[in-house]
């Protein structure tokens, strides 16, 4: 919910809608959190798990990112709409003292607070990596020894799966900026499934239809195809100094795809950006400011930064990123 106000800048859908059902599940989980007993200093969630391994544990490590989002979401909402001070420094010390992400042994992201992950195991979920995707706290850019990390877990884990996991690591490679292998499996998602009985023998892949073909058969698998193919070409999730976003252009795009356009894919802080692309550079970029923000567009490490209008609509070319 926090994500689509990001997106949208839509203050009447925050207030209304959005920020109660935030605060309460952010009272939860304020409540929740318990002091680590080997490392009191930190606080840890449990008794939970982190899906499909480990059984019933305390403090995974996919626990802590979503409520370090979730708590940290909070107490913006609360800023930007000019309620709940207090409650909201409150959940921010909360964050703050959540156990943190930790590189184990093997030089992985832990999945556990406790060292315990297997680098034998390809288990398809990679939970551990929300943090990376579709979290925010965790990029090559700004965190870049967890970043690495992330791709160990990755290696470990390997590329096979049925179709929501392999669409989670299009996702995840994205994110690590490599547009060729999320480009790889992207293609390792689109094929025929082995035969259209729903079972879990199928091994992935599509149906004739182009559903997902898990058993029986899982949206999440081309919802998040979808998802990663657009994390190739426009990234908006990290932010500058100000706490303006910033608009990756084409921060992961795949040899594979050399030329291209797509249009009506939007940005956080309100624009709807049209990119084309030319012999892997790029050629231009629309964008339409619906609630006049300012723009921060970053292509191969250049920014370009400018005051918007709301509905107004700006070209960039390649040549004003050098």
């Amino acid at each position: 919910m926090w994500w689509h106000y990001q997106f949208t800048g839509d203050k009447e859908y925050l207030e209304n809608r959005a920020y109660p059902i935030l605060k309460e599940a952010a009272k939860f989980f304020a409540e929740y959190l318990v002091p680590d007993p080997e490392n009191p200093q930190w606080l840890v969630s449990g008794p939970s798990n982190s899906p499909e391994t480990g059984g019933l544990v305390m403090a995974p490590t996919m626990d802590h990112q979503i409520i370090r989002n979730l708590l940290a979401n909070t107490a913006e909402a609360a800023l930007e709409l000019g309620v709940d001070a207090g409650f909201a420094e409150m959940l921010l010390e909360k964050r703050d003292s959540i156990a943190p992400n930790l590189i184990g042994q093997y030089g992985q992201l832990q999945e556990w607070l406790i060292d315990n992950d297997d680098p034998e195991s390809q288990h398809r979920h990679v939970s551990h990596l929300w943090g990376l995707h579709p979290g925010n706290e965790i990029h090559p850019l700004t965190t870049p020894e967890l970043a690495e990390a992330c791709k160990l877990t990755l290696s470990h884990r390997g590329d096979g799966g049925t179709g929501w996991s392999r669409a989670w690591k299009i996702n995840f490679w994205a994110r690590l900026l490599d547009g060729d292998h999320s480009f790889l499996l992207l293609r390792n998602l689109m094929v025929p499934s082995i035969s259209q009985d729903i079972e879990m023998r199928d091994r992935g892949g599509l149906y004739m239809n182009l559903f997902d073909a898990h058993p029986p058969f899982q949206i999440d698998g081309n919802f998040g195809a979808t998802s990663g193919i657009t994390e190739m070409l426009l990234q908006s999730h990290l932010r500058d100094e100000n706490g303006d976003y910033f608009q990756d252009i084409l921060p992961a795009l795949p040899s594979a795809l050399p030329s291209g356009k797509i249009s009506g894919i939007k940005g956080r802080g309100a624009f709807e950006f049209t990119i084309s692309w030319q012999d892997g550079a790029l050629v231009s970029v629309e964008v339409i400011s619906f609630q006049g923000s300012k723009l921060n567009l970053r292509h191969q490490g250049e920014v370009v930064s400018k005051a918007t209008t709301k509905g107004e609509t700006y070209v960039f070319h390649l040549a004003e990123f050098k």
